[in-house]
């Protein structure tokens, strides 16, 4: 079992930054591939980017690319989202998540991921 905490959302202007961190509980942090999705209102949560649990390999979603950059600390045991020049369009509430051991789904794919977060809301005004 774990238990996902995010922080660090906010309200930014479009070009800002913003740096969002994820907490987890238990010590098997590292086990876990971990990712970000968000959702914006009135549409369905989408992927954003992970890490797997080595911290090895990373994925981006195509809309992110080149703007965030997901890292972790398996012995802090958080995992964090740096977001650069952000644009109305990446408005959302931003969940952190954790991937179960073994999962035929995709580091994309919402199935794969067992825990979440409660999510942290990110405002980008124009």
């Amino acid at each position: 079992q774990v238990q996902l905490v995010e922080s660090g959302g906010g309200l930014v202007q479009a070009g800002g930054s913003l740096r969002l961190s994820c907490v987890a509980s238990g010590r098997t942090f590292s086990m876990y591939d971990m990712g970000w999705f968000r959702q914006a209102p009135g549409k369905e949560r989408e992927f954003v980017t992970a890490i797997v649990r080595s911290g090895g390999s990373t994925y981006y979603g195509d809309s992110v690319k080149g703007r965030f950059t997901i890292s972790r600390d398996n012995a802090k045991r958080t995992v964090a989202l740096q977001m650069n020049s952000l644009k109305p369009e990446d408005t959302a509430v931003y969940f952190c998540a954790a991937a179960a051991p073994y999962s035929v789904y995709g580091v994309k794919a919402e199935a794969r991921y067992a825990y979440w977060g409660q999510g942290t809301q990110v405002t980008v005004s124009s």
